[in-house]
């Protein structure tokens, strides 16, 4: 049987129940043992915390505090002068991770209509600070290449500098997210860059592309394939499932089965 782990993502799965807390239950329910979320921070942390230890699961997974979701923010570690809500967004989500348990946080950058060098130095500045504030509670910052037609202007829309940056800090608490959906769109050629970019990265997420479902959906990805590729170089952290289900989210689940893997 596959080494692979999979971990719900409950911003994306299990939209049966409109309320976060409640869908730890419901992914409990499903059988998986570790779930991730973008953003916990509508609900009381005491009451985040309560319905994870009812649940009896793990957290893989959060995204840093990222300001207004519903004006469109996603963060600020690439825009000058916003470097003190950077700071107190970081220290809310230490906050939250160290209370779940949790050992990874996605570090976002903020969107930016016309990057400039500017943007860049900041986002490297910001993006160091917040890695040695993680490295002294044993957490692990993890950066994601985002492709714009998915959230146009998105900063950190490149592997590339991705994982320069990566190399540049030089740190085992910064790490790149892999998300296949935005790895397939930004650069393709799945197996070759599975392999080159493994040795960087923190954390891995897939759905299909281009609707964002499951993995066994029409369309780009053979996952069968993608997955074993991810096994056979020696992938051993958590495969967040951050995919729309079609239909009813536990009815989509049967492609782990069938693609011979389980939770």
């Amino acid at each position: 049987m596959s080494g692979l782990k999979f971990c719900a993502n409950l911003s994306f799965m299990f939209q049966e129940s409109s309320s976060l807390l409640e869908r730890y239950a419901l992914a409990a329910k499903a059988g998986f043992k570790t779930v991730e979320c973008a953003f916990p921070y509508d609900h009381p942390l005491e009451e985040v915390v309560a319905a994870k230890e009812a649940a009896g699961v793990q957290q893989a997974l959060i995204n840093i505090h990222v300001g207004d979701v519903t004006k469109g923010d996603l963060g600020t570690a690439a825009l000058p002068g916003k470097e003190e809500d950077l700071k107190k967004s970081l220290q809310l989500a230490v906050d939250y991770a160290n209370a779940l348990k949790c050992n990874r946080i996605h570090i976002m950058s903020g969107k930016v209509e016309s990057p400039s060098e500017e943007n860049w130095s900041t986002y490297e500045q910001n993006i160091k600070f917040a890695t040695s504030v993680l490295a002294q509670n044993n957490i692990v910052g993890l950066i994601e290449p985002i492709n714009n037609r998915s959230v146009p202007h998105y900063f950190m829309n490149s592997y590339d500098k991705a994982l320069s940056l990566v190399k540049s800090v030089n740190s085992p608490n910064l790490r790149i997210m892999m998300d296949l959906f935005h790895l397939q769109q930004l650069k393709g050629n799945l197996a070759h860059n599975i392999k080159d970019l493994l040795p960087f990265v923190g954390h891995v997420q897939i759905a299909q592309v281009p609707n964002r479902h499951e993995p066994d959906s029409d369309g780009e990805i053979n996952y069968q394939y993608v997955l074993n590729q991810l096994e056979q170089n020696g992938y051993d952290k958590w495969i967040g499932l951050e995919y729309k289900p079609e239909k009813e989210t536990v009815v989509g689940l049967k492609w782990i089965k069938s693609f011979g893997f389980s939770l």
